[in-house]
């Protein structure tokens, strides 16, 4: 444990800006109001509190609960680095003594074998300008998930350690009818202790790589051998091999041209009535006396 809380009084200054970055959008305005924050900074003070720890220290010291051994009140650093020394930013973990009397930390949480949920790793979202944040991740979630499922999930299956984790749920779209477009779903931005980089998407990839990467995906996953067994498959269930069937070919595709046809089809139809009125009008003509 002396090394979680290490990394908790020596949080890098990424990591911090990161949290700083994460900060749900109206907290973020709230205190920009008392204390404005350059974009790429990092909202603590030069002794390391947050603006939340700052206003506790300011609690406290009011309340007289900030007298140290030698009578004196503790200052900012004195008192983050108490408070660091019986806390640690590493989440749902804890310190305990097994039987041959040997510390080891314990995940806390109940085990759950064989989850059946889906953490879909997503890029986090980067404005125009900024660095990709690496000290975060973000996870689509099924909204029942909880945070103490997320740290629980991540340390557990992966041994990924959290600082933070923030959530917000996302309610699905509605087609003109009402129905349900996609499903709902939860986000969860998690803070990390170790950085990790999303990889680059193909589009910004240059050349060189972007072919490494499709031989790569090709070669593992077989996709586009996938792609036409699965073209394959749906022609066999179409109308391929049913009495009638033939290709839609650019005169029968576009709307403008079936309505095209469909005039001269009537057309026909009509002008064919109208000799048949023509031939038996005549014919009565010359039956008549």
């Amino acid at each position: 444990m002396q090394v979680f809380r290490r990394l908790y009084s020596s949080l890098p200054e990424a990591a911090a800006v990161a949290r700083t970055a994460s900060t749900p959008r109206a907290v973020r305005l709230r205190r920009l109001r008392k204390r404005p924050v350059a974009p790429g900074q990092s909202d603590a003070n030069p002794d390391g509190l947050t603006p939340t720890e700052h206003a506790r220290f300011q609690r406290d010291l009011a309340k007289g609960e900030l007298v140290g051994p030698t009578g004196a009140y503790l200052t900012e650093g004195e008192w983050l680095e108490r408070l660091d020394s019986r806390r640690t930013r590493i989440r749902g973990t804890r310190a305990v003594t097994n039987e041959a009397g040997e510390a080891e930390v314990e995940v806390v949480g109940q085990r759950i074998y064989l989850p059946n949920v889906v953490f879909q790793l997503m890029r986090n979202f980067t404005p125009p300008g900024q660095p990709y944040n690496p000290y975060e991740a973000t996870f689509r979630v099924p909204p029942s998930i909880t945070k103490t499922d997320v740290r629980s999930y991540l340390q557990a299956v992966y041994g990924v350690k959290t600082t933070y984790i923030r959530t917000d749920n996302y309610m699905p779209k509605l087609n003109r009818i009402g129905q349900q477009m996609a499903k709902a779903y939860k986000r969860a931005v998690v803070g990390l202790v170790e950085p990790f980089y999303f990889p680059k998407a193909t589009e910004d990839m240059n050349v060189g790589d972007r072919e490494a990467r499709e031989k790569w995906l090709e070669d593992t996953f077989q996709t586009k051998d996938r792609l036409n067994t699965m073209k394959s498959e749906m022609l066999r269930m179409s109308r391929k091999h049913s009495e009638g069937w033939r290709w839609r070919t650019a005169t029968t595709a576009k709307r403008s041209n079936i309505v095209r046809l469909i005039a001269e089809r009537r057309a026909q139809r009509e002008q064919a009535i109208l000799s048949v009125k023509e031939r038996i009008r005549a014919a009565r003509i010359d039956i008549e006396p």
